[in-house]
């Protein structure tokens, strides 16, 4: 799997010169390829002090925040575009950060390891649970509070009034649009408020 070309695939969804939240981001990699590339500016919102630290090497703005806290520090629709890049597994209120998304942006777009995927599914009937690129943790260590599919975010937005405007899978740095539930070892969904 191509992590850098995941991370591209999902910038293009980013319309050129937003305003961009990104919700966990890391060590910075996503938005400081958005700024780059897309002349994009913004903040992302981290936990953790090296990566922190990573962000504020690369240029990024960053805010030390807890997510568990919510984003009341930010107004209303007051970026484009924000960014959920395989943070939502580790929340443990998932659908109210969903709501929040929309509520400070514009577009919400979000990518987490889809665990219908059928090696998964096959590691799970022979009474395991899986270990894979996307899921790298043993069930005893993993930071994942949950686990979810490609059907049940679908499920969840239609449920909350977002509405879908890209969806995809990922598998090997390449776009699935053919039964990702299936064939993608990781979800993509772009969407807004109803």
């Amino acid at each position: 799997m191509s992590e850098r070309r995941d991370l591209q695939i999902i910038g293009d969804l980013v319309p050129h010169g937003s305003r961009v939240l990104d919700l966990g981001c890391g060590n910075g990699e996503l938005l400081a390829w958005l700024q780059r590339h897309k002349g994009c500016t913004g903040y992302g919102i981290e936990i953790d002090d090296a990566n922190v630290l990573a962000c504020v090497q690369r240029g990024v703005n960053v805010v030390q925040l807890n997510l568990e806290e919510g984003l009341a520090l930010f107004d209303d629709q007051s970026f484009d575009v924000v960014l959920q890049i395989e943070t939502l597994q580790h929340l443990r209120n998932a659908e109210r950060m969903l709501h929040e998304t929309v509520r400070v942006g514009r577009i919400g777009i979000v990518s987490f390891p889809n665990f219908a995927h059928w090696p998964n599914r096959v590691r799970v009937v022979g009474g395991r649970m899986p270990v894979t690129r996307a899921l790298p943790y043993e069930w005893y260590d993993t930071p994942n509070i949950r686990v979810g599919t490609y059907a049940d975010f679908e499920v969840l937005a239609r449920k909350n009034g977002l509405q879908i405007s890209d969806a995809f899978g990922l598998q090997d740095g390449r776009v699935v649009r053919t039964l990702p539930n299936l064939l993608a070892s990781v979800a993509v969904f772009k969407f807004e408020r109803s």
